[in-house]
């Protein structure tokens, strides 16, 4: 299992060229504006998901997207989704509520969850993401990002909020 301590220094050697921030711990994207400062790049609320079949699925999107679980699941095909308990995402992705993001998914050793990054974070030159703690946030340039992900044979599914679509999926 990885942790923040792991991840980050993961990064740092292979050359991400990433920002580490510390901060307090940080649990909604309000607590997340109020408290981590002045921090370049788009940042994300990441949704963790189930159906009623048990598929899983991490949504990153901006973090002022207002996100319509009903009309999204729709139009992505991710059939009637709730949020997940946190019995499955500490099961699955190895981490705390608060601390959900992208970077849980090298957790995943199975591939179980499918994930979807919102085209606003795909267009961004950064973006900002918790390392497996809500206590530190990463800025990471987001095609070193998506490149981290693929070497790490996790598959992103990129998607428009707006289009209600998958516009480009990348995989290794």
């Amino acid at each position: 299992m990885l942790d923040s301590l792991k991840l980050i220094e993961l990064l740092k050697k292979e050359n991400y060229e990433i920002k580490v921030h510390q901060h307090d711990a940080l649990f909604t994207v309000e607590d997340s504006k109020k408290l981590r400062g002045e921090i370049d790049g788009v940042h994300s609320k990441n949704l963790f998901l189930k159906n009623k079949k048990n598929e899983f699925f991490l949504l990153s999107c901006e973090e002022r997207d207002n996100i319509d679980l009903k009309k999204i699941s729709k139009s992505l095909e991710l059939g009637n989704v709730s949020f997940a308990k946190q019995e499955h995402l500490e099961h699955h992705l190895k981490v705390k509520p608060g601390s959900i993001s992208p970077f849980a998914l090298l957790n995943d050793s199975v591939g179980l969850v499918n994930f979807y990054l919102e085209q606003t974070l795909h267009d961004s030159k950064f973006v900002n993401f918790h390392p497996l703690i809500n206590t530190f946030t990463i800025t990471i340039k987001t095609d070193r990002f998506i490149e981290f992900m693929i070497e790490n044979k996790k598959k992103i599914h990129i998607f428009s909020t707006a289009d209600g679509k998958v516009l480009k999926t990348y995989e290794k």
